[in-house]
């Protein structure tokens, strides 16, 4: 009774196909890789501008813009 065999898990799989359908399944896989994958790129830059100083740069019409990161405030609070 403490664990399942793997006959318990094929017949969970079976049941979660025909509830859901191939397609659905293939979707929703697609929709959390892609997930991760943005997820991973994100952590990534965060980690590059974390690394350099609190200034960033951005190129506008082939010109830089320098500017400071600040927190931003919200006005509407007391």
């Amino acid at each position: 009774m403490g664990s399942f065999s793997i006959w318990h898990w094929l017949i969970v799989l079976v049941i979660v196909l025909l509830v859901f359908g191939t397609k659905k399944l293939r979707n929703i896989g697609s929709d959390l890789g892609g997930a991760v994958k943005g997820f991973k790129e994100g952590m990534k830059e965060g980690d590059a501008t974390a690394s350099g100083d609190s200034t960033q740069q951005k190129i506008v019409n082939g010109e830089t813009i320098e500017g400071e990161a600040r927190e931003k405030v919200d006005k509407t609070r007391s």
